[in-house]
């Protein structure tokens, strides 16, 4: 279960019993899919860019999506198909929220 103070849902290409998820680049096709998923709507070759609320990118060397809390407010249904991905295929999630900068 995500809490729904967590910004930000790190969807990580590890199983739960440790194993890499395959195939390799099923982080660049799941935010593919999200793409069209934006704010204001998809729009003429918004499929070209990954939205900013399902990006893919790798911490530690693990391929990972990041998705935004922002999806379920706007698109719960597209918020339940991505954690579901993960539920399905035994990845491991991890929440996070965005911290203020230190004060210098």
């Amino acid at each position: 279960m995500v809490a729904p103070t967590s910004k930000e849902v790190f969807i990580q290409g590890i199983t739960h019993d440790g194993r890499t998820f395959r195939p390799s680049d099923w982080a660049e096709r799941l935010a593919g899919v999200m793409s069209q998923f934006r704010p204001g709507g998809a729009r003429p070759g918004s499929h070209l860019s990954y939205s900013p609320w399902c990006v893919p990118t790798a911490m530690n060397g693990v391929k990972c999506v990041v998705v935004h809390r922002e999806l379920q407010a706007c698109e719960p249904m597209a918020w339940d198909f991505v954690l579901n991905f993960a539920k399905d295929n035994n990845l491991q999630v991890v929440e996070a929220c965005l911290l203020p900068d230190p004060k210098a």
